[in-house]
């Protein structure tokens, strides 16, 4: 076989894990562009040592090992991304002040996309959405860097203890002792459980039209009656966030009156549901990117709010059009 015929067979075998790594990574890192970074590096650090590799593990568990030395390298800087809600406490709309904090602080959205398999057991996939919703990555970020890995190759993929245990170059006493100590760090602050929307049941497509509806016409009685009591809204890369109906009706009334007149297009991020939020132009032309919507649907109603507001970052990365003309319809290429 020819040096290029090689190449290409090399080249397509570690492809076809690209995916599952970003998402890996992804858990691990709390970035959606840190994590593809992560993956590029493993990528080029397993061609450059292939035929170091000796086949005593699969060229995956090789791949999972070069990943997660990536990622745990990524993690001595000391940088642990977080949401708003996990730096400070809900601040009534009366003293609200917009304080920008900046980008690597922050926890970020990422396509279902790339991060989940395309064909999976659906209990599989179940739980691989569910491991990267917001509120569950978040947690992720409160335990030490090996910590998480072991949680997350053990409860997440499924790994069996020695095989953790190879990957790491530990022990499987060693690996059990961690996750032990992982599982009671989460469920000190357990995410609470979101509703299953793989895919949409009519119910959740119907919460979600009126949602739009609501939010499109800023009506703000229609909005609220979707909202759970304690439902959150914030809005990265401010510190900010709001929780219950009167503060974040009061925010959608005062500074945020600037939404009025916004449009909405469907799409999805961390396993759940999302929109692109255009803002009318000054011109009057059309609408241009805003916010990326991310939502948490909880027992049939939306428990939580997140306004990704650098969409010069989010746009380009879910491919959604640059702009939308006056009708609403998505004009130009994707961004």
């Amino acid at each position: 076989m020819s040096d290029l015929a090689t190449t290409k067979d090399l080249d397509s075998r570690l492809e076809q894990y690209r995916r599952e790594l970003t998402g890996y990574c992804y858990r691990m890192l709390g970035s959606a562009f840190e994590a593809e970074d992560a993956v590029q590096d493993t990528m080029v650090r397993a061609w450059r040592n292939f035929e170091k590799f000796e086949g005593r593990s699969s060229l995956r568990s090789w791949l999972y090992r070069i990943a997660t030395n990536v990622c745990l390298d990524m993690l001595n800087a000391g940088n642990r991304r977080a949401r708003p809600m996990d730096l400070t406490a809900p601040t009534p709309v009366a003293q609200a002040q917009l304080t920008s904090r900046p980008e690597i602080t922050w926890l970020e959205p990422v396509p279902d996309g790339r991060v989940l398999p395309s064909v999976a057991d659906p209990a599989e996939t179940a739980v691989e959405r569910e491991t990267i919703r917001l509120a569950f990555v978040a947690a992720l970020q409160h335990l030490p860097p090996k910590q998480r890995a072991v949680l997350i190759l053990r409860e997440v993929l499924a790994w069996r203890a020695s095989e953790v245990a190879e990957l790491l170059s530990t022990s499987v006493a060693s690996v059990n002792s961690a996750l032990q100590r992982a599982r009671a760090t989460l469920a000190e602050s357990e995410p609470a459980t979101t509703d299953a929307a793989d895919p949409l049941d009519e119910e959740q497509q119907k919460l979600l039209d009126r949602y739009v509806a609501a939010f499109e016409g800023y009506d703000m009685k229609a909005l609220t009656a979707l909202l759970h009591e304690d439902a959150t809204m914030s809005m990265p890369p401010y510190d900010l966030w709001l929780r219950g109906h009167d503060d974040i009706v009061g925010w959608m009334l005062g500074v945020g009156e600037v939404c009025r007149g916004s449009k909405l297009v469907p799409t999805v991020a961390n396993g759940s549901p999302a929109f692109a939020h255009y803002h009318p132009s000054q011109s009057g032309e059309g609408y241009g990117p805003w916010a990326l919507i991310v939502l948490e649907i909880r027992n049939g109603m939306i428990g939580g709010m997140d306004f990704f507001l650098d969409t010069k970052r989010w746009f380009p990365l879910f491919e959604l059009p640059p702009l939308l003309d006056k009708e609403g319809a998505p004009t130009g290429d994707t961004a």
